[in-house]
């Protein structure tokens, strides 16, 4: 991947090219960053989230230590471990994540002076790689130093390092990443519009961080937990208050936090229509249902066949995880990473549905509950014909009329969602909505979004520039974005003004196709890139990604620093 920041550049590119034709047809309007604005509803809807992550884990460490307390060593020990060990998971990932965006190198630095004299001047050169890597080293030598103000900066920092290592110390990043997403959705309420923006995005930036970490401990946590709990009760024959308080807030979790990722995942996205807060509480619930009916079912099976139900477990997995891989997702910014990704996500598989391929949906959708109907069916039918001879018909009859009515009740209520509250619009038939797709090349069109050039917060992705406004120059393999000042450059007479918006990064990659996130949301190099950015320019950077209508030409976008 690389990319390049090009500032303000000839109004040309307002010409629409070759490779990236206006499609014909109208298509529904797509919302504009801009006009994006925090709300009172997001508010409340972190508030709750971080109520259900305190809840979750607040009633499993009560009920660990109640099982102490019981004597029930065992027990204690399983309840403890789901705790424990995916939340030292997620800290360390989280605190990597904080290592990396916080960590100023010299090259941000110098990024940051370049972006701010070339934003006030708006008289930008392109020049070869050793001259650009000149300006860099002027750029830097204004750094502050280690005495001075540099000294009290260094302290600060220091600071900040000790904070967090603190904070991820106690197991308490999902919180601190919580109440960042809110201090930044405040202040970009507060702020005139072009701080506004950049709180806006960092608040998004932050928001898909702490999805991504929430989703990964829920099913790592909460989904163990909650079938290690039921199968406690139903080995006991008996409900504790505390196990069945511990069970709920773990199902809560799970529902919400599938629902909240994708809500974030599609609030990030220009391409797609963001998703309204009833179609999230119809999602949870279809969710709540569903995992109920699927975790009732393990827990009984468990309780009579422990062994069996490892293999299942873990057979269960791997033919989700290889289904998944043979689909080539395109997720994460490596081949390896992609792999891990496929894998956690197979674990996601063991318990529910989770859109991981862009098209239509519906034969992966159909084929996916017609197995989980069968494994259900055949696991509750298991442990029906060998319970033990302490529980009663009765007892053993409503079970399975508990696991059926809940799966037919999340059945239902996801046709509720596709059929009625899809973000693409109620249809007729659930068939014809699922994941519908707004093309890549669309997004050009003016019938679809304002030109190019009037575009001013990302992420947007733009045309591609054309082989006269392009410029060769030589590559430096390894480098993933470069910032420079570009060359200015006199617009035609037949075009409009040259703009005054600040730089444009291209990226020399293709959009990735939803659901996974835009490359400048997982790639935290990019993202530091646009922060740095839109720090020191007066307008908010903009985001070119390479049109899928071409081959790849590997010069087309610069590689220099």
């Amino acid at each position: 991947m690389a990319a390049k920041s090009d500032g303000a550049a000839a109004s040309r590119r307002l010409e629409l090219p070759p490779e990236c034709p206006s499609r014909s047809e109208p298509r529904s309007p797509l919302r504009r960053v801009a006009e994006q604005r925090y709300s009172l509803s997001d508010c409340c809807w972190t508030l709750c989230a971080l109520l259900v992550f305190f809840s979750d884990g607040a009633s499993d460490l009560w009920l660990a230590a109640d099982y102490y307390l019981r004597r029930d060593y065992w027990c204690f020990a399983l309840t403890l471990v789901f705790v424990v060990v995916p939340s030292v998971v997620v800290q360390v990932l989280s605190f990597r994540w904080f290592v990396y965006d916080f960590t100023e190198t010299v090259e941000s630095g110098a990024a940051a002076v370049v972006a701010a004299s070339g934003a006030e001047e708006r008289d930008f050169s392109t020049k070869d790689s050793d001259e650009r890597g000149a300006g860099c080293t002027a750029g830097a030598a204004v750094l502050p130093g280690p005495g001075g103000a540099g000294g009290a900066r260094g302290c600060c920092r220091a600071f900040v390092w000790l904070v967090q290592a603190l904070i991820h110390t106690f197991q308490l990043a999902q919180v601190w990443r919580y109440v960042h997403t809110l201090y930044l959705g405040v202040q970009s309420r507060w702020h005139r519009d072009s701080e506004r923006r950049h709180y806006y995005w960092r608040m998004m930036f932050e928001s898909a961080d702490i999805s991504m970490l929430r989703l990964l401990e829920s099913f790592l946590k909460s989904a163990p937990q909650l079938v290690l709990q039921l199968c406690i009760m139903i080995q006991a024959s008996q409900v504790l208050p505390l196990q069945g308080l511990s069970a709920s807030a773990s199902l809560v979790s799970l529902a919400w936090m599938i629902s909240s990722y994708q809500k974030v995942l599609r609030d990030s996205r220009d391409d797609k229509r963001p998703m309204t807060y009833k179609a999230v509480m119809v999602q949870i619930l279809w969710h709540l249902f569903t995992i109920g009916a699927r975790t009732l079912a393990f827990a009984l099976f468990a309780s009579v066949f422990q062994l069996y139900f490892g293999i299942f477990i873990v057979a269960h997995w791997c033919i989700m995880t290889f289904w998944i891989i043979q689909g080539e997702t395109d997720f994460c910014m490596s081949k390896w990473e992609e792999i891990i990704y496929n894998m956690m996500v197979g674990i996601v598989y063991v318990f529910c549905w989770f859109s991981v391929r862009e098209g239509r949906t519906r034969c992966r959708m159909l084929i996916y509950s017609l197995t989980v109907l069968v494994e259900n069916v055949a696991l509750t039918a298991a442990w029906y014909l060998h319970r033990g001879a302490r529980t009663s018909d009765f007892y053993a009859v409503a079970m399975v009329c508990v696991v059926a009515s809940s799966y037919a009740l999340g059945t239902f209520f996801m046709f509720v969602y596709y059929c009625l509250l899809h973000p693409d619009g109620p249809v007729s038939g659930w068939g014809h909505v699922l994941e519908k797709e707004v093309p890549v090349e669309s997004l050009a069109s003016p019938a679809t979004s304002l030109p190019p050039d009037l575009v001013s917060s990302p992420p947007r992705t733009l045309q591609r520039t054309k082989g006269s406004d392009r410029e060769q120059g030589p590559g430096v393999d390894g480098d993933v974005f470069q910032v420079r000042p570009p060359r200015g450059a006199q617009a035609p007479a037949q075009h409009l003004s040259p703009r005054t918006e600040g730089p444009v990064i291209r990226i020399d990659l293709p959009r990735k196709k939803y659901p996974a996130w835009d490359a400048h949301f997982i790639d935290r190099r990019l993202r530091k890139t646009i922060l740095v950015l839109e720090s020191a320019a007066p307008v908010t950077p903009r985001i070119q990604y390479r049109c899928l209508g071409m081959p790849k030409e590997v010069m087309e976008f610069e590689t220099t620093v």
